[in-house]
């Protein structure tokens, strides 16, 4: 019995490490239809009896403003350019201020945001995170930096209803994502910590002093792919 057992499991392991290996291959090339929190989105507004509502149009990395790659990087991930898909530092003190209670940004790069939103779902446990780190590693063996970042910014939520940069580009300031100003894409990568709770326009002071604070980063982001 037990041998049957361990044959299964061992099917299981390979079965995925397989379908999950292909389906980072596909991706590498293939834009991302749809992702896990998309279909858990248009459940929930199903549930609040809310009309069905998805604005996701995916573009290629050529026509997304090199000021809203930049603005992610700088709100989000500083050393996205550099690590291998985890910055240890940022995760180490995430856990420090977590531990005293504090509520500050998770160390979680872009590449780690983008494994997540592409082929998992939402949570917080630590089966979600061994599966996360799984397949951060895997983007970040198998594909570019620029793709991470072209597949990040297709597939992020950017409001209610509302995925990737050229939807929120449109959304919020009635504009293609290749025309946005610095103060606009800053505006878009402010929110993204929580983008129902934020506007990048008509924006809290909160906000306001997020988006200066990502402008004057922006300035030492190179975009070296």
């Amino acid at each position: 019995m037990f041998q049957k057992i361990l044959r299964l499991f061992y099917k299981v392991v390979i079965w995925f490490f397989l379908i999950s290996v292909f389906s980072v291959l596909l991706f590498r090339w293939v834009p991302v239809p749809f992702t896990p929190l998309m279909i858990t989105r248009a459940f929930e507004q199903k549930a609040d009896g809310e009309d069905l509502h998805c604005k996701h149009d995916w573009v290629p990395i050529e026509e997304i403003s090199p000021k809203l790659q930049k603005a992610v990087i700088a709100s989000e991930d500083g050393t996205f350019l550099s690590h291998h898909g985890f910055d240890f530092r940022a995760m180490y003190q995430a856990y420090k201020s977590n531990s005293k209670g504090k509520r500050i940004k998770g160390g979680s790069t872009i590449s780690q945001q983008t494994a997540k939103n592409v082929f998992l779902w939402q949570g917080r446990s630590y089966v979600r995170k061994a599966f996360e780190a799984y397949f951060t590693v895997l983007i970040e063996l198998l594909w570019s930096k620029e793709r991470i970042m072209e597949v990040y910014l297709n597939s992020i939520e950017m409001g209610d209803g509302v995925y990737g940069a050229q939807a929120a580009a449109q959304h919020w300031y009635g504009k293609d994502a290749a025309n946005l100003t610095r103060y606009e894409a800053a505006g878009i990568a402010a929110i993204l910590p929580n983008p129902f709770k934020y506007k990048a326009k008509g924006s809290s002071g909160y906000i306001e002093r997020r988006k200066s604070r990502i402008m004057k980063h922006m300035k030492y982001v190179k975009l070296d792919y």
